[in-house]
């Protein structure tokens, strides 16, 4: 678990279900993270329930973010090895422009390097700005890997920071 001056960063619990649902089901979300779309409210429930196991796994980075203990958002590890990782990170639209994905993602910065990792990576489609003042917010640079993605009948174009730790 992991807290800041306004936020709790932990593992999900069953009660969080119809929040986590909202959250990969919200349209404004899916413009700029990527989600699988649902065909039904059971595909989303198996999907709560995955990532509830990923976020009680040592295996996997997942923490949801909440504030006054209400989930408003989750980040999550893309991919990993023994000294990078990629992250990304989702706050519902509701509670944007009020600095929680900056604090968030700061705090989570700083736990992945105590956790002993070198760098951390994420990624967010070129149009994204608000999420690119954040990765700059917390320190990140941008880096020289860039990718087309075809996503929702639409090719985005991905950018990518990164920040490694010093000493």
């Amino acid at each position: 678990m992991i807290t800041t001056r306004r936020l709790v960063l932990k593992p999900y619990s069953e009660r969080d279900q119809e929040d986590m649902i909202e959250l990969l089901t919200n349209e404004k979300i899916k413009e700029t993270f990527i989600i699988p779309d649902f065909n039904t409210r059971d595909e989303a429930v198996s999907m709560f329930k995955k990532l509830q196991e990923y976020s009680l796994s040592e295996n996997h980075y997942e923490l949801g973010i909440y504030k006054d203990q209400h989930l408003i958002g989750f980040i999550n590890d893309v991919d990993m090895d023994d000294v990078k990782i990629e992250i990304g990170y989702v706050i519902h639209p509701d509670f944007h422009n009020k600095g929680y994905a900056t604090e968030a993602l700061a705090a989570v910065i700083e736990d992945l390097f105590k956790k002993g990792f070198c760098e951390v990576i994420t990624g967010a489609f070129i149009s994204n700005k608000a999420s690119c003042r954040v990765m700059e917010k917390c320190g990140m640079e941008r880096i020289d890997k860039e990718e087309d993605m075809f996503y929702h009948d639409k090719l985005h174009h991905c950018i990518y920071y990164s920040i490694k730790k010093t000493k």
